[in-house]
């Protein structure tokens, strides 16, 4: 069987096990894994993360938090045709969750991923300091699993000389034994789920 395929199927696999969290458990998870990343907040510092769509972790209580400690928060924007991602600054948040209108009032684009983008000056990714990584899957060695775009790689390996502080984050549900890496993927260093922290070995 060939690595597209059994990617593809532990992709499915994956997904089924994140939307299969029962409400509780999810609220649970969420609250705590979000806690346990503002360690990660730093006043003035750049740090990026991403808008949670389907059943992906939310970081909505992150992004709160940080915008009011006065840390410059930024997310994905995908330019059309291509990889590398760049990076917009997040608009300010209402402590809650906001309504289908309210998203709709702010949203200026979304992709073929439903992904919303949001206007704003563009800057790489070798301009942050912190990169909190969205993730189907995460290996004890660090290699990562995405949606299969390959955003992140493409746009990591282009800002190869200066990284910003990478940190996959998700719930426990999504950490496997083996994720077959190919030599385009990405390693993350850190993984962070409602059971605390991973400092993950491998190629880093």
């Amino acid at each position: 069987m060939s690595t597209h395929t059994d990617k593809q199927q532990l992709r499915h696999l994956l997904r089924q096990r994140r939307k299969a969290l029962s409400k509780k458990t999810r609220r649970l998870a969420t609250k705590k894994i979000n806690r346990l990343l503002y360690p990660f907040i730093r006043r003035q510092k750049r740090i990026a993360v991403y808008w949670a769509v389907g059943s992906e972790l939310s970081l909505w209580s992150l992004i709160v938090t940080a915008q009011k400690r006065g840390a410059q928060v930024y997310l994905p924007y995908i330019e059309p045709k291509k990889r590398q991602l760049w990076f917009t600054p997040c608009p300010r948040l209402p402590r809650h969750h906001a309504t289908a209108r309210y998203l709709n009032l702010l949203q200026q684009h979304t992709g073929k991923h439903k992904i919303p983008q949001f206007n704003g000056r563009k800057i790489r990714a070798r301009y942050l300091h912190t990169l909190l990584v969205p993730l189907l899957g995460i290996d004890h060695l660090g290699n990562r699993l995405g949606q299969g775009g390959g955003y992140y790689d493409a746009t990591l390996a282009k800002s190869c000389q200066r990284q910003p502080l990478l940190v996959g984050v998700g719930f426990s549900c999504q950490q496997v034994n083996i994720i077959q890496a190919e030599n385009h993927d990405i390693n993350i260093p850190i993984f962070v789920s409602e059971y605390g922290y991973q400092y993950l070995g491998g190629k880093h």
